[in-house]
């Protein structure tokens, strides 16, 4: 009797998490191995019976599902938007292959179009930013053997180069016409925001008086902490109380303007790693047992409500609002 084994794959740049079930849904196998194609195949070698794989469509499903096609009863590239099932409960890349296999086993998955094999041969590792420069493009183009692919390749290069002259042209012009603006100069001087943060600052928010208070713009910013209460009372003696139970953090809110955010978030990347005032208040977080990641956050709130304060009263950035300002 043929035996059916039903495959989820958690793709990721480096390694794949697998997790093999049988026709029963028990789960028969599991591992992890490195995202090459002489590491796939060996293990798919290794399969026995009717073999069926599931991934989902990203970076990686192009190459995997010409590379599998050949060697598998069949491969379905599916929609991550349309799993509701791998975003219930905890979260990990083995997880998420045993939760991938039992969809699969289920038909429970909605199928990606991919068509027929050998129209896409571009897999190259390519980690960093070496095969963005100039001096090495012909080392990365020569390891490509398919010529259409190749010029491809070259179409790519040639974009870029167009885009990196239109980004020097746009950012002239945008910081000629920021200098119109008075508050340009003050929120450039404080650490970590600079001239092209401060004129996206202009841009976004056109004036500060639309905030009453930091925290107005911290939750327009994606700074501003969700809490969740419930139960808040109880009955003591035949009386209402209100509960003791402290008030739990939910994260930070989700409804926000994500370009704020990218320039709160980035100035405070910068300023924790320069000298200056900033870095100190980092490290003083960091001196004091905050993580690294809550310690940057704090800065980042930090960073907004002074820049409330700059550009509010029309003054210069001074390192004592780090004391009378609490974030």
């Amino acid at each position: 009797m043929t035996i059916t084994k039903y495959i989820g794959m958690d793709v990721h740049k480096e390694s794949i998490s697998i997790a093999v079930m049988n026709s029963t849904g028990k789960l028969v196998m599991e591992c992890v191995i490195e995202t090459k194609a002489s590491m796939l195949l060996q293990f798919i070698d290794g399969l026995r019976g009717d073999v069926h794989i599931t991934f989902e469509e990203g970076t990686w499903a192009a190459w995997l599902y010409d590379l599998l096609k050949p060697h598998v009863s069949e491969v379905v590239v599916c929609n991550p938007r349309k799993n509701a099932l791998l975003k219930d409960g905890s979260k990990s890349d083995r997880i998420d292959a045993r939760k991938l296999a039992e969809l699969l086993r289920g038909n429970h998955l909605k199928p990606v179009y991919h068509g027929e094999q050998g129209l896409r041969t571009l897999s190259i590792a390519c980690a960093g930013i070496q095969v963005y420069a100039p001096r090495h493009r012909s080392e990365w183009l020569g390891r490509i053997s398919e010529a259409g692919v190749r010029r491809r390749a070259e179409h790519c290069y040639e974009q870029l180069d167009v885009l990196r002259l239109l980004r020097q042209q746009v950012r002239r012009d945008l910081l000629l016409e920021s200098k119109k603006h008075q508050a340009w100069r003050l929120l450039g001087l404080i650490p970590g925001i600079g001239p092209i943060r401060a004129a996206l600052l202009i841009a976004l928010i056109q004036t500060p008086h639309r905030f009453r208070t930091k925290r107005q713009l911290w939750t327009y910013s994606g700074l501003g902490l969700e809490t969740h209460d419930s139960a808040q009372y109880r009955v003591v003696e035949g009386q209402l109380q209100r509960s003791k139970k402290p008030v739990t953090l939910r994260g930070l809110n989700q409804d926000h303007n994500h370009d704020l955010k990218d320039i709160f978030k980035g100035a405070a990347t910068r300023a924790s790693s320069s000298r200056g005032p900033f870095h100190d208040f980092y490290e003083h977080l960091l001196a004091q047992g905050r993580k690294p990641t809550m310690a940057r956050l704090t800065l980042a709130r930090k960073i907004a409500a002074i820049t409330l304060i700059v550009w509010k009263k029309e003054v210069r950035f001074d390192a004592s609002y780090l004391k009378l300002q609490a974030a």
